[in-house]
């Protein structure tokens, strides 16, 4: 019998975190009696009287916003970080370990229009939020106390987002982050090796072998990971070896707003629904070293496996073991290659 990666099992090494991922293609077959999930395709007005993001309301915190008319920044008025910490340190015989932690937290509205998804936005206002997305960047990474600035969008309830409007979050904290801490040792092993960037390298092996990449522009590829755990997982990656928002040229940002328009019209289209996933920009920390090894890329974790109403859990042997995913990420990049570039909505 000879090895077939469509047929067998096999395990795929995460060069970004130094995780291994078990790939089961052969479990595709079984049947699903589990659990389904209610897909995201209910209609929406552009204003919502009762929606506590919408341009002109009130917060549930009691602030009110103002009529903003593009992308749009405020401090969580139910943050998870806080600025006012008191400096903490815990170890009981090396066994409970616990300190503090300061931090902020914002949101960041994508767009006053209450429907709109980032897939049914304009490329220019897309900009926009880059453009937003890259001063917050600045600002929150040149306070003292911030080493890591966390950009985010949690898209659908099924994702635990509690509000439709179309929005992201930022987390910044005194720490880097473990799954930021993880990446920053395989980019330094990389680096200090080569000299070169472990991107730029991936990059160039996916380019040559075209398997994976579902599409791309002038400065970002989005391709399907050869690791991918989540079914349609999807990473975009910088062609230029840059750190951080704050390195991209104006025409950079513009390609970065078109590829992720193009990438989640594509999520759309899979299922034709609104298609839930986390999302988030992972960039050089802010801690004041050069980091010259890191390189800029955005993941996309969507839950969808099979339809729109049925989900991957990560349960059992994926909490216990190691991550498990069933068919090959060479079949999730070509089934999402395919698809059109114009939303379904508009077909």
């Amino acid at each position: 019998m000879e090895f077939n990666t469509n047929d067998h099992p096999h395990r795929r090494l995460n060069i970004l975190t130094g995780e291994w991922v078990l790939v089961s293609p052969h479990r595709t077959k079984r049947p699903w009696q589990g659990k389904t999930e209610k897909p995201q395709n209910q209609l929406r007005p552009s204003y919502d009287a009762q929606c506590y993001l919408c341009p002109g309301n009130e917060r549930a915190g009691g602030i009110q916003n103002p009529n903003y008319q593009s992308a749009y920044s405020f401090k969580n008025d139910f943050a998870a970080l806080l600025e006012a910490v008191p400096k903490h340190t815990m170890n009981e015989n090396n066994l409970l370990i616990a300190k503090s932690e300061r931090g902020m937290c914002k949101v960041i509205c994508f767009s006053p229009n209450h429907q709109l998804t980032l897939a049914q936005m304009e490329v220019e206002d897309i900009h926009k939020v880059v453009d937003l997305w890259t001063e917050e960047y600045k600002i929150l990474g040149e306070k003292e106390f911030i080493n890591y600035v966390q950009i985010f969008e949690n898209k659908g309830a099924i994702m635990g987002c509690s509000n439709p409007h179309p929005h992201g979050q930022i987390w910044a904290q005194e720490s880097i982050p473990d799954g930021v801490a993880k990446e920053l040792v395989q980019f330094e092993k990389h680096f200090k090796k080569t000299g070169r960037s472990l991107l730029a390298d991936y990059l160039d092996q996916e380019q040559s072998l075209d398997q994976r990449i579902i599409v791309e522009n002038n400065s970002f590829v989005a391709l399907v990971p050869f690791w991918a755990l989540w079914p349609y997982e999807t990473i975009i990656i910088s062609k230029r070896h840059v750190q951080s928002l704050l390195d991209f040229t104006k025409e950079e940002r513009e390609d970065y707003a078109e590829i992720i328009k193009r990438l989640t019209i594509k999520y759309d289209n899979l299922f034709q629904t609104s298609f839930p996933y986390s999302s988030g920009i992972h960039q050089k920390p802010t801690d004041g070293k050069p980091w010259e090894s890191w390189h800029f890329h955005m993941h996309f974790y969507p839950p969808l496996l099979r339809s729109a109403s049925v989900k991957k859990f990560m349960v059992g042997y994926e909490m216990l073991g190691e991550p498990q995913r069933d068919f090959t990420p060479e079949y999730s990049a070509e089934r999402l290659k395919k698809l059109p570039n114009v939303h379904y909505t508009k077909l």
